[in-house]
């Protein structure tokens, strides 16, 4: 098994949904097989800020992509570096962060991949 970091950054985030894969709005449809992490780096959050992480991926190849998780963070973090859980993804999948309300911030984030 070999261990990688395919996707890594940092965004400004705002009220259109962002694919942490592409960095853009234009959601993506990855079938690259894997067990993957999402970790983020929300400590420029403040009062205020609301803001979404969403997993999606299809059910079968081919299929339409849904969420199959989502979190959402409000305010100032007290621990402010989420690790998602891994999940096993392989049909069509997604990352996606969304502004809910509050001011627009920069956030690093991290996908890591067991392949």
């Amino acid at each position: 098994m070999a261990i990688s970091q395919p996707y890594s950054g940092t965004f400004t985030v705002s009220t259109t949904e962002l694919s942490l894969i592409s960095g853009t709005s234009t959601l993506q449809s990855n079938a690259t097989a894997g067990i993957y992490e999402v970790m983020i780096d929300l400590n420029a959050l403040a009062s205020g800020d609301s803001f979404t992480l969403s997993f999606k991926e299809m059910t079968k190849p081919a299929g339409t992509q849904h969420v199959i998780d989502a979190v959402v963070f409000a305010g100032a973090q007290a621990n402010p570096v989420y690790v998602a859980p891994s999940m096993l993804l392989i049909n069509g999948w997604d990352v996606t962060l969304i502004k809910n309300q509050g001011t627009d911030r920069a956030i690093d984030y991290s996908i890591r991949q067991v392949a």
